[in-house]
């Protein structure tokens, strides 16, 4: 099974970063975010990845070129492989989805080369400690075309107790058990191009709010740690975690081998 993965987007609101590079590109702690990613696949037997380019794609090739790549020009479009030296569970390959295109576009662009089968597909801006072997398993199971990873929102602004006009007490906000996100993560079966009309379709939306009306779109409950890299800050924070060795979605230690290619 293949995973995908959406890297094109502007990052518009992470702009101390992606005036430079692409927001895959963020460093958390001595690696970008996308190496954090294509390790938490590979420690669950995943090592063959397709990954979208857009905006500051260069930034992305130059990155795998540093790892040891190949080239394999093909006449489905501009494609560059890469079997990284130091990472030699991945075959990655690296395909130009264009500037403008939005991320169901992204997607179905992405269909010759995802082998009409079944593949995993994440944003490139989001870690997690999710099983893997669990959500593929749960896909597997119920017979649809679509899930996604359910996550309860991560808590923004904590809570205030007053006494008149009085602070006496400060706490972080407790999430609500009964909601829930899309919090990416996704399995798919390869009939979900059929949902995306094209360049200008935005994958969490009329695709998904359809494969939900045709009771073809499954949510698997993830009730561990699941942080996005919106802004600095979170990239920070993410940064700390990793530094301070407390880092819930490093679920590696060496090299996995992968069991999926």
């Amino acid at each position: 099974m293949k995973v995908a993965i959406l890297a094109g987007g502007l990052g518009s609101r992470l702009l101390e970063e992606t005036r430079v590079k692409s927001k895959a590109m963020v460093p958390i702690g001595d690696h970008p975010i996308l190496w954090h990613i294509l390790k938490h696949y590979e420690a669950h037997g995943f090592g063959h990845f397709v990954i979208a380019l857009g905006y500051q794609g260069d930034s992305i090739r130059s990155f795998f070129e540093g790892l040891g790549t190949r080239r394999a020009p093909i006449a489905k479009g501009d494609q560059m492989v890469a079997f990284p030296a130091v990472e030699p569970g991945w075959t990655v390959e690296l395909i130009e989805t264009g500037l403008e295109t939005l991320s169901g576009g992204r997607i179905k662009r992405l269909a010759p080369y995802l082998d009409d089968a079944p593949f995993m597909l994440t944003w490139c801006d989001g870690l997690s400690d999710v099983d893997l072997h669990q959500l593929r398993a749960f896909h597997e199971g119920h017979g649809r075309i679509a899930t996604l990873t359910a996550i309860h929102p991560p808590s923004r602004f904590g809570r205030l107790t007053l006494e008149d006009d009085r602070v006496v007490a400060f706490r972080e906000k407790d999430p609500d058990a009964g909601e829930w996100i899309n919090g990416a993560f996704f399995v798919l079966n390869p009939e979900v191009f059929d949902y995306i009309a094209g360049d200008q379709t935005q994958f969490e939306q009329e695709p998904l709010t359809r494969l939900a009306a045709d009771g073809q779109l499954m949510a698997y409950r993830h009730r561990g740690f699941w942080q996005c890299m919106d802004t600095l800050p979170e990239a920070q924070l993410l940064t700390r975690l990793w530094e301070e060795g407390a880092a819930p979605w490093k679920v590696w230690r060496n090299h996995a081998r992968p069991a999926d290619r």
